[in-house]
């Protein structure tokens, strides 16, 4: 029998005002000069300014050079602030983007060469040797969970593909989980970010590794993300929603140790080629990819049903997935959102190139992929 390892290390505080605690919790930590990191958007908003003024005592910088699908030159522009700003800190305060950001911006401060260099593929891979400055997330979106997760993925500058810096020394050392910071999501952005969240529970399920922790992880929040999604996007102030957007979401990240699958092979694909967000990509795929991998573990899908609240088992799941899109408003396939033919090849090349969907239920080839894609137009 082999041996598994599992850790589920991040702490954790999880509520409405959570966000109020950040100041005294750096104080107990030593922390005098923080670099707030974020997106070019939330920088221009009162949200921000609000938390801002939360952090009494401390000399507070901000790095909102965020934008977009993350970019290695933007670790290192947010690098270069934190050395500017002599900082001792970092608070990661946004989506998953700003969050990834946040999450390395300490390695590049701290460590040579360029951000690109610790990608875990990288051929010359550098080890992060060095102390680490402490880290503290603020997610303000439900979807990637990129604050409880030990990897960040940020694109190459030139090329637009993803890769990933992983390890569990890039984790927060505390996440301040406040779904009031969601209130304000426009419902387009709340429907991708909440569809990003379920796909990675679903796709963590049905990975055929063996993670019974995160199999049951996953389960509960798939059922939270279906019961609370299309309130959440309907009802922008309901705050139960949001905490459950907020928790599913955070669930999906940690099962997502166990892997993912084609769903985001696919997704990272069409980041790459047409700089889609990553929620929406994943939103436009998922019903695609999961009729075709249904047929492989039928009994999962119908476990899936059963959490989901969705009568009449598996099959019946795929179909929901349609209709939940329609309720949230994602509407049309790739080619309603500028996908075309001649995209084809390169989706294909850098979906089947993947790491991802090694860990699919149902194998896939590049033909498979062109299949798939073809089939999500």
């Amino acid at each position: 029998m082999s041996i598994s390892s599992f850790s589920f290390p991040t702490a954790i505080k999880f509520g409405i005002g959570a966000r109020r605690l950040v100041a005294d919790h750096l104080g107990e930590h030593g922390c005098k000069r923080p670099l707030i990191v974020t997106d070019r958007a939330l920088a221009a908003l009162p949200i921000l300014d609000e938390f801002r003024a939360s952090l009494t005592g401390l000399e507070v910088a901000v790095f909102g050079g965020v934008f977009g699908n993350p970019t290695c030159s933007q670790v290192m522009a947010g690098a270069e602030a934190y050395k500017a700003h002599n900082a001792d800190c970092v608070i990661g305060f946004g989506g998953g983007a700003a969050l990834d950001v946040a999450k390395i911006v300490g390695v590049a401060a701290t460590h040579p060469g360029d951000i690109l260099e610790y990608v875990w593929d990288h051929p010359n891979v550098r080890p992060i040797t060095q102390p680490l400055p402490y880290f503290v997330a603020l997610p303000t979106t439900s979807g990637t969970g990129s604050e409880v997760g030990r990897s960040s993925v940020v694109s190459e500058n030139d090329t637009h593909l993803k890769r990933v810096v992983f390890s569990p020394k890039i984790l927060a050392r505390c996440v301040f989980a406040d779904p009031e910071l969601t209130v304000g999501l426009p419902p387009a952005v709340t429907a991708a970010t909440g569809i990003d969240a379920l796909t990675h529970n679903v796709e963590s399920y049905l990975s055929p590794a063996y993670h019974p922790l995160c199999d049951g992880i996953a389960l509960e929040g798939a059922r939270l993300a279906a019961r609370s999604l299309v309130t959440a996007v309907r009802e922008p102030s309901n705050l139960q929603a949001r905490s459950d957007m907020m928790m599913s979401s955070m669930m999906g990240a940690i099962a997502f140790q166990k892997d993912l699958g084609a769903v985001h092979s696919c997704a990272h694909a069409l980041g790459a080629v047409r700089d889609l967000h990553h929620g929406l990509a994943n939103a436009l795929m998922i019903d695609t990819v999961m009729a075709w991998n249904y047929e492989t573990v039928p009994a999962k899908f119908d476990e899936l049903a059963h959490v989901c609240n969705v009568a009449g088992g598996g099959a019946a799941f795929v179909a929901w997935l349609k209709t939940l899109k329609l309720q949230v408003g994602i509407q049309g396939g790739l080619a309603a959102h500028g996908v075309t033919a001649t995209d084809l090849p390169r989706l294909v090349d850098i979906a089947t190139k993947d790491i991802c969907h090694q860990t699919n239920p149902r194998p896939c080839s590049a033909a498979d992929f062109e299949r798939l894609f073809l089939g999500a137009m």
